[in-house]
């Protein structure tokens, strides 16, 4: 069983910058795809972005060009730095598996953006 913690939100200024971390604990998270997603209040939960156990990422439209998402297998952690930070981008944010069943999901970590 995967356990899911994301870190490293706050609150930040329009044009800031962020970076999230998701560590997890058991063995099938090196082999999997991960994904970061997001949830505004209110609205569903959104895919953010995605990486696979090699590496190849893929971005919504609305992050491309402005957050990175990557992994370290060795730690279990995948991160996603989060420049030009817009206020729309104001969220819970979560990291679970892609393309896949998804796993228990953590606690998350709120992004908060001002304009």
């Amino acid at each position: 069983q995967v356990q899911l913690v994301e870190s490293g939100g706050g609150l930040v200024q329009a044009g800031g910058s962020l970076r999230l971390s998701c560590t997890a604990s058991g063995s099938r998270f090196r082999s999997n795809a991960v994904g970061w997603y997001r949830q505004a209040p209110g609205k569903q939960r959104d895919w953010v972005a995605a990486i696979t156990s090699g590496g190849r990422t893929n971005y919504a439209d609305s992050v491309k060009g402005r957050f990175t998402i990557s992994r370290d297998n060795a730690e279990n952690t995948v991160y996603l730095q989060m420049n030009s930070l817009k206020p729309e981008d104001t969220a819970v944010y979560y990291c679970n598996s892609f393309g896949s069943l998804p796993w228990a999901w953590g606690q998350g970590t709120q992004v908060t953006v001002s304009s």
